[in-house]
């Protein structure tokens, strides 16, 4: 208990190095840190995505509109939610929710049309329904693949 009181003190001194550092600020930042270190994995996940589209980030590196922060700040938050959603949703899967029982053959076959899975394989797959049949395809690639199988009796869901 005494190294991590110890610890924390040196921690509060190397922070910052100017005198302009108050008490306030340092319980703020203890604060922010004990409410990160309560989360579970799942929330650090959603917060390090969230925390990075806030920086202007994605997972490539900085933004395209280069490196003065201050100006894509200042330009509004409206553009950075628009953003957002269009990095959002570039990518789609195709979950098959449930089937007719007379359409289980025809959309097994359709299945393999698509996936590079044998007879047994695509057969399993349909019968574990439902179950995320094809990932991070383009909205382009999926809507036909979506209308082939609601067609033979299938509900499938673009996610």
């Amino acid at each position: 208990m005494q190294t991590s009181v110890r610890g924390i003190r040196l921690l509060r001194r190397s922070l910052c190095s100017t005198a302009t550092t108050t008490a306030t600020t340092s319980q703020k930042l203890e604060r922010i840190a004990d409410e990160l270190l309560g989360l579970n994995k799942l929330e650090r996940h959603d917060y390090s995505i969230l925390f990075r589209l806030k920086l202007g980030l994605n997972k490539y590196g900085p933004a395209i509109s280069g490196l003065d922060s201050s100006g894509s700040a200042s330009a509004g938050g409206g553009s950075a939610a628009t953003d957002a959603k269009a990095a959002e949703k570039t990518a789609f899967d195709i979950k098959l929710e449930k089937f007719d029982a007379a359409a289980k053959i025809k959309i097994i076959k359709e299945v393999r049309t698509f996936t590079d899975l044998g007879l047994k394989e695509a057969k399993e797959l349909v019968e574990k329904a439902p179950i995320v049949l094809k990932k991070g395809i383009t909205k382009e690639e999926a809507n036909p693949i979506v209308e082939k199988l609601k067609e033979l009796g299938a509900t499938v869901v673009l996610e």
